[in-house]
């Protein structure tokens, strides 16, 4: 991918071939990190979205959307404090919640003590987990932290099995200043990609729901059951919830 097409869709410079960090990914490895995270998360999306909006509000969008059943096997990547672990586990599915933080999951494991949930030290660019091993993925931010957005977003379609669903939470691109500055390595290297961009880098994935709250984004995609995931996206849809 060149560099002029890669600023077009996601206010971010190329990344470099390896899955390196990026410097949220870098300070999400301090245990003052995880532990205050916890507490933003909770107010994150009522500062975001310019009103209220909970946690529990957000679990029950995830829920009427995605419908977990028990007994499906959910990844959670970059579980961070647990959150979507946690909801995916009171729904009995079980649930591998990955990070890249062993602060991140320590605090994890001390918010959600579910047996259904297992914690995992990964690189979900490079996890090396076995494709079509999971009914659904739950994505909460993680997108805007990653050092290589295209490159997570095809690992998390590649590891889906035909018919999973992926949840993205995530802010999008706005073209602002503020965004601009936080996109820089040295302020941050934040990623914030358009909606249409996500949905070229998830091949073989359709988007079937897709909600904005202020400045965030909801989507639910689902992964083709045709014979191979490599397949050309379809267009995005324009439905929402």
């Amino acid at each position: 991918m060149t560099r002029k097409p890669q600023m077009q869709g996601n206010l971010n410079p190329a990344p470099p071939q390896g899955p390196t960090l990026s410097l949220a990914q870098h300070s999400n490895m301090l245990e003052l990190t995880a532990r205050a995270y916890a507490l933003w998360r909770a107010r994150s999306l009522g500062v975001l979205s310019g009103g209220p909006f909970s946690l529990e509000r957000e679990a029950r969008l995830f829920r009427a959307l995605c419908q977990p059943q028990a007994d499906e096997t959910w990844l959670d990547a970059g579980t961070s404090a647990g959150f979507y672990a946690g909801v995916l586990a009171e729904a009995g599915c079980r649930v591998l919640a990955a990070d890249l933080s062993p602060p991140m999951l320590r605090e994890g494991q001390r918010r959600e003590q579910s047996p259904r949930i297992d914690w995992a030290l990964l690189n979900l660019e490079d996890s090396g987990l076995p494709s079509g091993g999971f009914n659904g993925v739950t994505v909460g931010a993680t997108l805007n932290e990653t050092q290589d957005p295209a490159r997570f977003l095809h690992e998390l379609a590649r590891v889906l099995r035909p018919g999973g669903q992926l949840w993205l939470m995530y802010v999008p691109r706005t073209g602002g200043p503020l965004q601009g500055l936080l996109s820089k390595p040295a302020l941050g290297g934040l990623n914030f990609p358009d909606p249409a961009w996500v949905g070229r880098h998830l091949p073989g994935m359709t988007l079937t729901d897709g909600l904005e709250v202020g400045a965030v984004r909801f989507g639910r995609y689902v992964k083709d059951s045709g014979p191979s995931s490599a397949a050309p996206p379809r267009p995005e849809s324009t439905s929402e919830v």
